[in-house]
C-alpha cells in the first residue's frame, strides 16, 4: 500500500489577501517540492470531499456551523477574528480541508493506505468547538480523530501536535474525551498563549523556550511525549503537522531542520507500528517561508512513505 495524499483545487481558492501568511502558494510550495524530490509519483493520489455536517457537529457545536455558513462573503473579506478571514470561497475550502481529514481515516482504517497525509488549507488546529482563531475555521485533525472513533469504532487515539503554536481548539475540544490524548509541543510564551498549565493525564503539553532546536526538542520529545504515548497505547496516531519550528521561518523562533521533522514522524511511525497496525493520518497544519515548508512537508511525507 502507498501513502495517501489528498488535496483539492478549492483550497487554493480560500485567500486572506496579498500579505497574509497563510497563502494559497503553501499548498504550491509542497506540491512543488514533492515534484522536484521524485515523491509525487510514489504516492496514491486522492481528492478530498467536501465535509458532510454529522461529521463537524461531532466536534464543533451547530450553531458555531451555523454561523460559519452565514458568514460566507458573496464578495471581498470578511473577518472572523484580527486575523483568520473569509473570501467567497472559503468555506468550499474549509469544508474539503475537514472532508479530505475524515477521508483519510477511511482510507487507513480501511486498508485502502499505509498512511496518509492531508494537504489542506485553511489549517485547523486553533479552532475551538465553537471559535476560530489564528487561521483556522474547522479543527480538521479533530473531525479525524472523530471518524476514528465514532464511525470506526477506535477506543484510543492520540494527537501529536508538532507546530510551533499550541493545539489549543484541539485541546477543548478533548480535554474532557478518556479516549484521546493529545501531545503537544510548542513555543512559549507565545501565541496563542496557552497550554503551559493545562496539562492532564491525557493532554500532554511541552512549553519550550525561543530557541529550541534539535537536540533540545528531541530530547523532551523522548522524555515527556514518548513515554505517555506507549502507556496510552493508542489504536491510530494523528499528526498536526506544523512546520512553523523551522530555522528558516520567521512566524516564530524555533531552530528546527528537516531532519528533526524526519526524526519526529519516526518517532511518530514507531509508537503506530508498536501499538496501532501502523495507522498514522498526518493533517498540514502552520509553515509559513515558503522554501523550508517545502523542504519540511516532503522529508514528513517522504518519511511517512518509507521512501
Amino acid at each position: 500500500m502507498h501513502t495517501a495524499y489528498l488535496t483539492h483545487a478549492d483550497c487554493l481558492m480560500h485567500d486572506m489577501g496579498s500579505r497574509h501568511p497563510e497563502s494559497p502558494v503553501r499548498l504550491r510550495a509542497i506540491d512543488d517540492r514533492l515534484h522536484a524530490a521524485h515523491v509525487f509519483d510514489h504516492l496514491a493520489h486522492h481528492r478530498a470531499p467536501p465535509v458532510q455536517r454529522a461529521q463537524l457537529l461531532r466536534v464543533h457545536d451547530a450553531s458555531y456551523v451555523d454561523f460559519i455558513e452565514a458568514s460566507s462573503p458573496e464578495h471581498g473579506l470578511r473577518a472572523l477574528d484580527a486575523d483568520t478571514r473569509m473570501n467567497p470561497h472559503t468555506l468550499a475550502a474549509a469544508r474539503r480541508a475537514a472532508g479530505g481529514a475524515a477521508m483519510a481515516v477511511d482510507l487507513v482504517i480501511g486498508d485502502e493506505a499505509a498512511n496518509a497525509f492531508v494537504a489542506c488549507r485553511p489549517p485547523g488546529h486553533h479552532a475551538t468547538r465553537s471559535q476560530a482563531m489564528g487561521f483556522c475555521i474547522f479543527n480538521n485533525v479533530a473531525v479525524a480523530a472523530a471518524q476514528a472513533l465514532d464511525v470506526h469504532g477506535l477506543e484510543r487515539v492520540a494527537i501529536v501536535d508538532f507546530d510551533v503554536h499550541h493545539g489549543n481548539g484541539t485541546e477543548e475540544i478533548f480535554r474532557d474525551d478518556p479516549r484521546v490524548m493529545l501531545c503537544s509541543t510548542f513555543q512559549h510564551p507565545f501565541y496563542p498563549f496557552a497550554g503551559a498549565d493545562t496539562a492532564n493525564a491525557r493532554i500532554v503539553n511541552v512549553p519550550l523556550r525561543a530557541g529550541t532546536d534539535g537536540a533540545p526538542y528531541r530530547d523532551a520529545f523522548h522524555a515527556q511525549i514518548l513515554p505517555r504515548l506507549d502507556a496510552f497505547a493508542p489504536e491510530m496516531l494523528f499528526c498536526s503537522a506544523g512546520f512553523d519550528g523551522h530555522r528558516e521561518d520567521g512566524m516564530a523562533q524555533f531552530g528546527l531542520l528537516e531532519a528533526d521533522y524526519v526524526w519526529i514522524t519516526e518517532q511518530v511511525m514507531a509508537v503506530a507500528a508498536r501499538h496501532a497496525g501502523g495507522r498514522v493520518v498526518s493533517v498540514l497544519e502552520g509553515g509559513y517561508d515558503l522554501n523550508s515548508l517545502g523542504r519540511s512537508a516532503t522529508a514528513h511525507i517522504k518519511t511517512l512513505a518509507a521512501l
